[in-house]
């Protein structure tokens, strides 16, 4: 009975939100619909595709650049001796702690002095910024607790560093690079301040952005609000619930020390 009231917590208001995007729009004020329709959905079009596709490819790029630039320098952190290590694990964190909202103005001046605003490539860059963080800290816990020993005997068999950081560390750290990827990808689909901006032009709108302006641009469709927001949620749980195994395991390394 617990576990049903938990269940029902937690999955009882997206089963509302699917419900509503089924609703009729003339029924929304109405106890319960008298029929379901897909009307709401029909109705998204092209656009609200667009938007998805955006998305997808902001949030694509942002955690390959992350899981680039991250892998490697949170090896040199965790098996390289360089002074200032500790400090440059200390800075990210700093970085990542620096609200949003405090970052807006800087960074639409910064990005319009390169004439990256109103691009897809100008919220690469400062998603990259906030999530890279992020995938430092889980691949340098990861990276700790490979042994050593590793390190010294392919260093022994001739292999330079970054020999031993490509072909011994990064195979080893799949359950981490996935677990990041997952996190930095859900992380950008989920990005709304910037989205709004630091895009102006509709075409180029992110998911979250899309739904943000749908009641701006449409006079509150309140079943296609609820429509686009299933369809938002949908590539999200379907990878959430495809790696929750390697999340979890992830997450974890480095939280037990052997």
């Amino acid at each position: 009975m617990k576990r049903a009231a938990i269940l029902l917590f937690f999955v009882g208001p997206l089963f509302w939100q699917l419900l509503t995007s089924l609703w009729p729009e003339a029924e929304l004020t109405s106890a319960l619909p008298h029929s379901l329709t897909m009307a709401n959905y029909a109705g998204l079009g092209v656009p609200f595709a667009r938007a998805v596709a955006n998305s997808f490819l902001v949030a694509a790029a942002t955690t390959v650049l992350c899981l680039a630039a991250g892998a490697s320098a949170a090896f040199a952190i965790a098996k390289l001796e360089f002074r200032g290590r500790s400090l440059l694990l200390g800075g990210a964190l700093a970085i990542s702690m620096f609200p949003p909202i405090a970052t807006v103005s800087p960074l639409y001046l910064g990005l319009r002095a390169i004439g990256l605003r109103d691009t897809l490539a100008g919220l690469v860059l400062p998603y990259a910024a906030f999530a890279l963080p992020l995938t430092l800290w889980l691949l340098t816990s990861f990276f700790r607790e490979v042994p050593d020993e590793i390190f010294n005997a392919a260093l022994v068999d001739g292999c330079t560093p970054w020999q031993v950081f490509l072909r011994v560390y990064l195979p080893l750290s799949w359950p981490a690079l996935a677990t990041c990827a997952i996190l930095v990808f859900i992380f950008c689909w989920n990005e709304l301040l910037f989205a709004l901006s630091f895009i102006s032009t509709p075409e180029r709108r992110t998911v979250p952005a899309a739904i943000a302006l749908f009641a701006g641009e449409h006079v509150e469709p309140w079943g296609q609000i609820a429509a686009a927001s299933v369809v938002a949620i949908v590539p999200l749980a379907a990878l959430t619930f495809a790696f929750q195994k390697r999340i979890v395991a992830g997450l974890t390394a480095g939280a037990v020390k052997g």
